[in-house]
């Protein structure tokens, strides 16, 4: 027998009341333009940062839409807003009479005593403006849900980026004076100072931290290396540090190499001490299963999600960041890595492609307001240089400008590959040089981290810090 939820899916959608009007508050629409008319000196400029200059479509009456359009069409020329000025434009746009002539303006002028209450009447015109839009999204996503031969994913991703859209389509203007904002500002450095506040999350690398500030919300901070140099077990020190650690941020990991359960037993494995290989190969120590279940309780609190889908479009991962972001309130996104990813199939070129991906995870770094963590390869000129103690540059980022052009901070990971190669078990212990090299940082200071590299457990950590027998499991605190 066919389930319930399978029944339901089995009806035909309700069809669309497109005889019912559309939401709207006239009372309200006459109210703010009487407000316009009879305090243009200040009541334009409220309503043009409330609604903003290209807010005709925020009234639902045509006749009021172009009374709102002459009105600001008069301010951009620097001209007197009155009944008659208000007049003798909408003449010349030739839609006076349509609307009602002279003598709707003179009714529209006495519809209020006081223009108090402008800001309740904006508020009101943003709400209804706000569900006609979304019976607009509403319905134009039914629509496409009929045509067969579109990919139910792409219409899922567009439904998702118009409704977040929508959502701050009416925003209020962000614009701050100087006063105010340097009181802000200055009160917001003494809370730095005074240990109150963070610049950004504290990535558990002291010296990485001293140079960026941490992960800073907006930020999109790319990790970038040659294959096989430890870019996601770097990344995964890094998320261990913010998830597990004081910070306990609230992590989204995209790995488009790597399976979910690859990615927790890396992070199992790391926080352990307890060598990935041997559990492969069955040479299991008896000290193994205690670690691994005190690795377990550490881990436990951490909130992390991983999302494993290969491929993913930059507008699947946008879609999917701000649903995490509203459910779950994440503090940063990271991504296993850029070049794996694609842009929907609608650049002309690989360039071009990598070029919109870039675009789209600094967009999404600044819309979210959370740090973007996004690894990236180098190109194939670095490769060929055969000195292996040549420092990388930004011009090696892979396939396109665009990436140094977007990010706020690039970081390279340096180590000699060669030099990981049949280590002894004292080597192994000791653990092999690397480099962080932070290349650019729009923000903050470049300059160059020491770090020791323990193959066997993937592990970057603090070169000063980790001497012989003291290394600790974690990789910076």
């Amino acid at each position: 027998m066919a389930s319930e939820a399978e029944k339901t899916a089995a009806k035909p959608a309700a069809a669309l009341d497109f005889e019912r009007p559309l939401p709207h508050n006239l009372d309200a629409e006459r109210s703010v333009l009487a407000a316009m008319l009879r305090e243009p000196g200040e009541c334009v400029d409220e309503v043009v940062e409330m609604l903003g200059e290209s807010a005709g479509g925020m009234f639902y009456s045509h006749q009021h839409r172009e009374v709102f359009e002459a009105i600001i069409d008069l301010k951009r020329s620097n001209m007197g807003v009155d009944l008659l000025t208000a007049a003798q434009r909408l003449s010349e746009r030739g839609t006076l009479e349509k609307i009602g002539g002279e003598v709707f303006l003179a009714e529209l002028y006495g519809t209020i005593a006081t223009t108090a209450n402008l800001e309740s009447w904006c508020g009101i015109l943003r709400k209804f403006y706000v569900l006609r839009r979304m019976i607009a999204v509403c319905s134009e996503s039914v629509m496409s849900c009929y045509d067969a031969d579109r990919n139910p994913d792409e219409i899922i991703e567009k439904v998702e980026k118009s409704v977040f859209d929508v959502r701050f389509a009416t925003e209020k203007s962000q614009v701050v004076d100087l006063k105010s904002g340097l009181t802000q500002e200055f009160q917001h450095i003494l809370d730095i100072a005074n240990g109150k506040e963070k610049i950004g999350i504290q990535t558990g690398y002291p010296r990485l931290d001293a140079l960026t500030g941490g992960l800073k919300p907006g930020e999109m901070f790319v990790l970038a290396a040659r294959p096989s140099i430890g870019k996601t077990s770097m990344a995964l020190n890094i998320i261990r540090n913010v998830a597990a650690g004081p910070e306990k941020a609230r992590v989204l990991f995209f790995s488009l190499e790597m399976s979910a359960a690859q990615i927790f037993r890396r992070l199992l494995c790391t926080e352990a001490d307890v060598t990935e290989a041997n559990i492969r190969d069955h040479k299991f120590q008896n000290t193994d299963v205690p670690k691994l279940t005190r690795a377990v309780s550490s881990l436990r609190s951490a909130s992390i999600w991983v999302d494993p889908t290969p491929a993913l479009s930059i507008g699947a991962v946008q879609a999917r960041a701000r649903r995490l972001k509203n459910s779950h309130g994440i503090d940063i996104v990271v991504i296993d890595y850029l070049t794996l990813m694609n842009s929907g199939g609608r650049a002309e070129s690989r360039q071009n492609e990598v070029a919109e991906i870039s675009r789209g995870i600094k967009q999404m770094a600044k819309d979210l307001d959370i740090p973007v963590l996004v690894l990236a390869q180098l190109n194939r000129e670095f490769e060929k240089n055969a000195d292996p103690n040549a420092l990388p540059k930004l011009s090696h980022l892979r396939e396109s400008g665009a990436i140094e052009q977007d990010a706020d901070v690039v970081a390279f990971l340096h180590r000699d590959r060669a030099g990981t190669r049949d280590l002894t078990p004292e080597q192994e212990r000791q653990g092999t040089p690397a480099k962080l090299i932070v290349e650019k940082n729009r923000n903050g200071q470049t300059g160059i981290m020491d770090l020791t590299f323990y193959p066997s457990r993937m592990l970057f950590g603090v070169a000063s810090r980790y001497h012989g027998d003291d290394a600790p499991p974690e990789a910076a605190v």
